[in-house]
């Protein structure tokens, strides 16, 4: 199977090793790291979301007038918007990129953070209004005619809209979560399903939990899997640790400090979210797992977002991917630490050998033909 890459869309430069130069905004900077993605080889990249940060759809649609080919990924949480509005956005970005949207819906799952935008609901009750709210957006985007919605979180009647996607029937819907409730839904909802990088082991678990709850809506195809690193690479193995732990001092030093950016985002304290908590736990477990998984990138952050690390040269970097891609993993999400270099390195010197490899094995899985038994080994 095909493998793709998505990288970030930062609005600017900042990231958890230094303060942004500029505005959260910075248009130049916004479409020279999109470019950069574009022309080294990555499929898309993720617009994300904050509480207090841009808006990631209008800056999605200045990168999709700008850039012909970079699919956009773009990050949604339900209680922003109403979803007879989302939908008539989603299908108008979908038609200024020609076809190349993917919407990520976001539950949320700190309460602080939601309460941020007004958004007072349990945990448990936002997975139930995210469920809901997808379903009105998948039947906004296929329906033609004018129909009423009377659910638990939204009402309406007579909605039609008159702006349709240029994917069809639809765009993919991608959704993210390591507990029960977030399998549940994703599981049933979702095309894409988002994991950040754990050991191969665990990672094996969690796929096997999405497929299992797949099953459970009667879906016969489960999500596609993507899983999220953050990728420290240099030309030897010895740089590329002192790199990893140059950025571990990095991030503790801003931490210290008491940089806004970095401690309102990833605040003090132990985190709500289940796949926080479970990052945190194995990096409480090891350092180090497998060919290059490294933990102290996610202790040092408290476990926020997409935070354990690859580390090594571009080979070994490459290999650990391919070990994920033979548990499942078709869909790779990487970010550095610097934005822009580090997306320019990656697309030139790890995405090429992963892509290699994976072609090179659906060619000798072509040659073997449909149902060749493979000695083990």
């Amino acid at each position: 199977m095909p493998v793709e890459f998505l990288g970030i869309a930062a609005t600017h430069n900042g990231s958890e090793t230094s303060p942004r130069s500029g505005a959260a905004f910075d248009k130049e900077y916004t479409l020279k790291l999109a470019r950069a993605h574009e022309d080294h080889g990555w499929d898309r990249v993720l617009f994300a979301y904050g509480s207090g940060s841009p808006d990631p759809a209008p800056a999605a649609a200045y990168i999709a007038s700008r850039l012909d080919r970079l699919q956009i990924l773009l990050a949604h949480r339900p209680n922003v918007s109403y979803p007879t509005f989302a939908a008539k956005t989603f299908a108008t970005l979908d038609r200024i990129s020609d076809g190349r949207l993917t919407v990520h819906f976001i539950t949320g799952g700190s309460d602080h953070e939601q309460r941020r935008e007004g958004d007072t609901l349990t945990k448990d009750e936002r997975y139930s209004r995210t469920r809901e709210y997808i379903d009105i957006v998948k039947r906004i985007w296929t329906s033609h005619e004018p129909f009423d919605h009377e659910g638990e979180h939204y009402r309406f009647h007579d909605f039609v809209s008159d702006v349709f996607p240029v994917q069809q029937p639809k765009p993919d819907v991608s959704f993210g979560g390591s507990s029960a409730a977030a399998y549940a839904a994703g599981g049933a909802e979702a095309d894409i399903y988002a994991l950040w990088g754990e050991p191969l082991e665990k990672t094996a678990e969690q796929i096997e939990a999405v497929k299992a709850a797949a099953r459970a809506a009667g879906r016969t195809t489960p999500p596609r899997i993507q899983v999220a690193f953050r990728p420290i690479i240099a030309p030897t193995e010895e740089l590329a640790w002192e790199k990893a732990h140059r950025t571990v001092d990095a991030i503790k030093a801003r931490k210290e400090k008491g940089e806004p950016a970095v401690v309102r985002h990833h605040r003090r304290g132990d985190p709500e979210n289940t796949g926080s908590q479970r990052l945190i736990s194995i990096a409480q477990s090891g350092e180090r797992y497998d060919r290059a998984l490294w933990t102290p990138t996610a202790a040092a952050t408290g476990g926020a977002g997409n935070s354990n690390a690859l580390v090594g040269t571009p080979e070994t970097v490459a290999q650990a991917l391919l070990d994920y891609y033979d548990l499942g993993v078709d869909i790779i999400s990487a970010r550095g630490y610097d934005l822009l270099g580090d997306a320019i390195d990656f697309g030139r010197h790890v995405i090429p050998l992963v892509r290699e490899e994976v072609a090179k094995r659906d060619a000798e899985g072509a040659a073997r033909g449909p149902g060749t038994l493979v000695e083990a080994v």
